[in-house]
């Protein structure tokens, strides 16, 4: 089926940290008829300094989207659609980056419409993030290659079924912290071993960066390309035997675990 045409404004409500995200990667597949949605000042003057269009709220700036993307707190989601659904044009597509809000909250105000839930990282702020789309009851093959299409610049994008949502959070939506977690535990022991601080950061920051992108190039198994780095008796190996005595795997696990069960509560809570 050919992708859906750019025929129509795309609205993103809210700019915070990834309403701004988004709306940078989606100007790099549509540059033009984008408009964000603002009740923040200095959100907006952020925003307007980029020169995007800005408005401090809904109506008329829904006018001929046919995006609309809510990139707002969970809280405020159902707020926010019954405001949506009065001006809403019909056959707009409604996509949600709202964490833990059920496709179902959004089918039950705009029945009909087609939604796709998103579940973003941060680093889709320089092009390398991960996004999972699930798609809502309405929501075609057509809908779902859109939003590919204006998501292409924040890095992978992914399809997933509703119900692994929270299993993609607890891997990529928080992956992102146990990244940093451990770039600044290989810079620490940089500094313990007498390194100064800014340099134990750069090569820790670099190490963890170059390693995810060779696992990303070669798609070979993760233990595999430790093995190669892994001479016998060597210091890898040392290395690596310390994490393995400390549980370092099972605590990545317990921490995914518990990511999950978190995102699975706020999901019941909306």
């Amino acid at each position: 089926m050919a992708d859906k045409a750019f025929d129509g404004r795309v609205v993103v409500i809210g700019a915070g940290v990834m309403g701004s995200a988004l709306t940078r990667a989606v100007r790099a597949t549509k540059p033009d008829e984008i408009v964000v949605v603002e009740p923040d000042p200095a959100r907006r003057a952020s925003m307007a300094a980029t020169g995007v269009s800005v408005h401090d709220e809904l109506g008329d700036a829904l006018t001929g989207a046919q995006v609309v993307v809510l990139a707002v707190k969970p809280p405020v989601v159902p707020e926010v659609l019954v405001q949506v659904s009065k001006d809403l044009d019909p056959g707009a597509t409604v996509v949600s980056v709202a964490a833990g809000v059920p496709l179902a909250v959004y089918e039950k105000v705009l029945p009909g419409t087609p939604v796709v839930r998103v579940m973003p990282n941060t680093p889709i702020l320089v092009g390398k993030g991960v996004c999972a789309l699930a798609a809502g009851t309405a929501a075609t093959e057509e809908h779902l290659a859109l939003v590919e299409q204006l998501l292409a610049a924040t890095g992978l994008v992914v399809r997933v079924a509703e119900p692994e949502l929270d299993a993609v959070t607890a891997v990529s939506g928080s992956g992102p912290a146990y990244g940093f977690y451990l770039i600044d535990a290989m810079a620490e022991a940089g500094v313990l071993l007498g390194l100064s601080r800014e340099l134990a950061l750069r090569l820790a920051a670099a190490t963890v960066e170059g390693a995810g992108a060779l696992a990303v190039r070669s798609k070979g198994h993760p233990a595999v390309l430790r093995e190669r780095v892994s001479s016998p008796g060597g210091t890898t190996v040392a290395a690596v035997a310390e994490l393995d005595a400390r549980a370092v795997r099972a605590a990545v696990v317990a921490a995914a675990r518990a990511a999950h069960t978190r995102s699975v509560e706020l999901g019941q809570d909306t």
